[in-house]
């Protein structure tokens, strides 16, 4: 019996990867989240026996410490961040606390038998990109956003703990995962849900700016593949997808596939947080799932069809 605790399990990510988690009977489970920005309704089934949620914050070493102490794990899938451009930028200091969540799982951890810390980084640490595909490797440290920076001290948290204690960790870089259970504060779920509704698709600036956006499922075969084959210990892993979009091309993509009557309009560019381009080397993902990524508009679709199923509406055909 493998126990693994996911902190941020009521996340997108999170939430998706405890799913598929508890499918195993050979898992135990422990999802912790203090809610802020995650759903219990993204928790797996209740139906499943091998789960709990336990609503508390990594931040605050008292309530994370007996979950930790308590609970014998093997793996921990380290999740659990303030997420969301718009979000991030409003609470720079709640950003900031997230040092604290770090810190305090990787000192539990060290001591209470750990194998190894899954670490949620972002694509976010490579700032405005010095070199298009963004590589492992090259981290120019050019963002000045809290977000970004507290990305880049959690990866030197995991291998400084690495280094003096010998806890073995993983740091994946997400970029833009999207799937069914992400928020409206992220792009492609937000454009998703303007179309459904027929309500008006926001670009900022001229829309030329590029982002790569990776199925849900693509994140989740290769995050398990790392974890169950043992490989790409103390190491970095891009998790995203390697087809470049701009976000106008993005909004007339979705457009066409919900069918939706919803228009384009333009705002001012953010005045900050809305790099140029994002443009991930994917050459260690792709060893890891073996396959070719989910088309965009297949994904696209897929996750339209979840939404208007929750709203009792049709399939897009």
């Amino acid at each position: 019996m493998r126990k693994i605790l996911i902190t941020g399990g009521a996340g997108n990510i999170g939430g998706s990867l405890a799913r598929r988690l508890v499918q195993d009977p050979g898992n135990t489970v422990v999802i912790v989240d203090n809610l802020l920005t995650g759903s219990a309704a993204k928790l797996p089934d209740a139906k499943q026996r091998n789960w709990k949620f336990v609503r508390a914050d990594v931040n605050t070493f008292n309530d994370i410490a007996p979950v930790v102490i308590s609970g014998g794990f093997h793996t921990i899938f380290h999740y659990a961040a303030v997420v969301g451009v718009q979000r991030t930028l409003a609470n720079p200091r709640q950003v900031l606390n997230d040092i604290d969540g770090i810190r305090n799982i990787l000192d539990l951890a060290k001591n209470t038998g750990v194998e190894r810390v899954f670490y949620s980084s972002s694509s976010e640490v490579y700032g405005e990109p010095v070199e298009v595909p963004q590589v492992e490797a090259t981290t120019p440290l050019n963002s000045r956003l809290p977000y970004a920076i507290v990305k880049n001290v959690a990866e030197a948290f995991c291998r400084s703990y690495q280094q003096e204690y010998g806890l073995d960790y993983t740091v994946f870089r997400f970029f833009n995962t999207y799937g069914p259970l992400q928020s409206e504060d992220f792009v492609i779920s937000k454009f998703i849900g303007l179309a459904l509704r027929g309500e008006p698709l926001t670009i900022y600036g001229d829309g030329s700016q590029t982002r790569t956006f990776c199925y849900i499922d693509d994140n989740l075969d290769a995050t398990l593949a790392a974890m169950a084959e043992g490989r790409f210990v103390n190491d970095v892993v891009n998790i995203g997808s390697d087809l470049e979009v701009s976000i106008r091309e993005l909004a007339a993509l979705v457009l066409k596939v919900t069918g939706s009557k919803s228009k384009m309009v333009q705002a001012p560019p953010l005045k900050e947080g809305d790099m140029s381009r994002r443009k991930p080397d994917i050459g260690k993902m792709k060893s890891l799932i073996g396959r070719e990524l989910l088309p965009l508009e297949e994904g696209i679709r897929r996750t339209a069809d979840f939404l208007r199923a929750e709203a009792g509406g049709e399939k897009i055909r």
